[in-house]
């Protein structure tokens, strides 16, 4: 079983809308996933229109890829640099760390991935 950035299993990230690199709700990866999809992000409009001004449109439907849009409380595997890069532009979402792979702290580190956690972390309680 794949680690989270705690050191623990990592737990799945959304079954609705249905996300990951293998869309099994998950932020594992592997040897095709070249985006890096592990971190377990809550979505925010701030952080929709920050990668869709980048070039990722993350809200727009595309029916005819099965993808509805992502919409602000969504979580979403998003890619760790576009996450580094979202936080170094102040617009970095909340992270569910149980659900964000290991692999994430190549890109980040884990005092940033904490001071952005999302509420039902126990870490914030």
């Amino acid at each position: 079983m794949a680690k989270n950035v705690l050191g623990t299993d990592l737990l799945d990230c959304s079954l609705d809308p249905l996300t990951g690199y293998y869309r099994s709700g998950c932020c594992d990866t592997g040897p095709g996933d070249m985006g890096v999809h592990t971190v377990c992000a809550v979505m925010t409009e701030e952080f929709l229109s920050f990668s869709k001004e980048a070039g990722n449109d993350l809200s727009t439907p595309h029916p005819e890829h099965g993808f509805a849009g992502l919409q602000p409380g969504d979580q979403w595997c998003l890619c760790a640099p576009r996450w580094q890069e979202a936080l170094e532009a102040g617009k970095a979402p909340h992270v569910r760390l149980e659900a964000t792979h290991i692999l994430t702290l190549e890109w980040a580190s884990l005092s940033d991935l904490k001071e952005h956690a999302a509420a039902d972390n126990p870490e914030n309680l």
